[in-house]
Order: structure tokens, then C-alpha cells, then sequence
């Protein structure tokens, strides 16, 4: 029977040890389904390509410019938002087929098994953006403002879909099986919408403005078009004008609640 570290130093390196394993062992699952991952990389360049080709020339704009290039930050967020979906399919998967109780039974760090799910699908999401950036740069978006707030604009970018990574975990514990996923859809699809990622708010009428203005989601899009030096990225809203500060407090908070509720739901199956 393995004898579990007792040092602090010894079970820091147990924690990393199973993390890589764990990561490992999801992007393995994704080297035999390539299909699949490469249909949900490129599900978003069709919807740029089709809102940016067949729609564009009837959305306005806030302050002028090209709605292409508007609608690139916005997609770069939704297509973090959407990876909610992966993560639940994927923890409820095996959470449905044993495999969580069977890690839970073997002496692996109990944190290992979540931080694996979560350092894999950061590695997806940047695969992602590497994606959503090549076809933002083919139809002419560019980031304007240099290579320093461009990175911090998808460093925000990142750690939204790391907030969001929690959420699905907790969401996929607590489901019955991967086929649960249409009720996170139901979740998901409005947040993403209703927001500032396609249109401009103001165009809303004010009540589903104000909540599309405070959806975390606005924050991190507007945030990420004043970082880029992107066409909407200004706006007379509070939410609008510190965009930056809230694509920072919404995923900390949103951390603060769903790692708490997914590492003790993680603890307590079973029981």
C-alpha cells in the first residue's frame, strides 16, 4: 500500500505528479476523438465568418468602425464561456461511469483531480484563441495597441475561462450523466448572447441593456476591445468604463464560489 507524503515539500510534489498525470490522461482522450475538438475549434470561426460576412453590413457600430473586427473580442469570450460545456460533458462522464469514485478510492491527490481537468482545459482554450486569433487575422482584425495589452487582454481572456472551468466542474458533479449537458446549454447560450460580444447594448431596451452591461461576460469583451484598441471598447456605463476592473473581480468571484462548492462536492460524493 502507497504511504502517503506526510512533509509539505512531499505532497506538493504528489500534487504535481498526478496534475500532469491527470492532464496527460484528457488530452490523451482528445488525441483519439481528433474529429471532435476539431469541429468545437472551428464551430466559432464559422459563426465569425457567418455574423461577420452575412450580417455585418446591417450592425451599427458604437463610435464607427468595422463590425469584424467588433465581433472578434466578443467571440474570443464565447468561445471561453462555451467551454463550460466541455468541462461538465467531461467530469459528469466520468463521474457517471465510475471512474471519479475509482480515483477516489486510489491514492491520488484528491486537488490533482480537479487541477488535471483544469490545466487540460486551459491548454484547449488556448488552442482555441491560437484558432479564433488566425481567423481574426485573416478577415483583418488586429490588435492595435501592442503586444503588451494585447497579452493582457487574453490574459483576461484566460482567466475567465479559468473561472468558468469551476463552474462546470461543480455543475458536472453534481449531474446524473454527460447528457445533462442541454441544461448548461440553457445556462450558457443566454450568457453568451445576452452581452456586448455581437451588439451594442445601448441598442437594447434599457432593462436587458443594463443586464447585458453587467453580465460578466461584457466585462471581459469590453475590457479585452480596449486593451486590443478594437471598435466598441469605450461605452458611458459604469461596467463599461471599468471594464478592466470587472473582467478581473467577476472571475475572481466567481472562483471564490464554485472551487469552494466543487472540491467539497468532490469530497462528499458517495455519502
Amino acid at each position: 500500500m502507497m504511504t502517503l507524503p506526510e512533509t509539505p515539500a512531499g505532497r506538493l510534489r504528489w500534487v504535481v505528479a498526478d496534475t500532469r498525470t491527470l492532464t496527460a490522461r484528457a488530452l490523451a482522450h482528445w488525441a483519439r476523438r481528433p474529429g471532435e475538438v476539431v469541429v468545437g475549434l472551428l464551430f466559432p470561426v464559422m459563426v465569425v465568418l457567418m455574423m461577420g460576412y452575412l450580417f455585418g453590413g446591417q450592425m451599427d457600430v458604437p463610435g464607427g468602425g468595422n463590425y469584424r473586427s467588433f465581433i472578434i473580442p466578443g467571440m474570443f469570450a464565447m468561445t471561453m464561456v462555451f467551454g463550460v460545456e466541455n468541462t461538465f460533458t467531461a467530469i459528469a462522464a466520468d463521474a457517471s461511469k465510475g471512474v471519479t469514485d475509482r480515483f477516489r478510492s486510489m491514492p491520488t491527490s484528491p486537488s490533482a483531480v480537479i487541477a488535471g481537468r483544469g490545466a487540460a482545459d486551459l491548454l484547449h482554450a488556448l488552442a482555441a484563441l491560437a484558432v479564433m486569433a488566425a481567423c481574426g487575422l485573416l478577415i483583418g482584425w488586429r490588435a492595435h495597441d501592442g503586444a503588451a495589452r494585447a497579452l493582457a487582454g487574453l490574459g483576461l481572456l484566460l482567466l475567465l475561462r479559468f473561472a468558468l472551468i469551476w463552474l462546470g466542474v461543480y455543475l458536472g458533479l453534481i449531474a446524473k450523466g454527460p447528457e445533462a449537458v442541454v441544461a448548461v446549454q440553457v445556462l450558457v447560450w443566454p450568457i453568451g448572447f445576452l452581452s456586448s460580444a455581437l451588439v451594442d447594448p445601448g441598442t437594447m431596451p434599457g432593462w436587458l441593456g443594463a443586464i447585458a452591461e453587467w453580465n460578466p461576460m461584457s466585462a471581459t469583451v469590453t475590457a479585452c476591445r480596449e486593451l486590443f484598441g478594437d471598435p466598441g471598447g469605450a461605452g458611458g456605463s459604469w461596467p463599461a468604463r471599468h471594464s478592466v476592473l470587472m473582467a478581473v473581480a467577476w472571475p475572481l468571484l466567481i472562483t471564490a464560489v464554485f472551487f469552494p462548492l466543487a472540491a467539497r462536492r468532490y469530497r462528499t460524493m458517495g455519502r
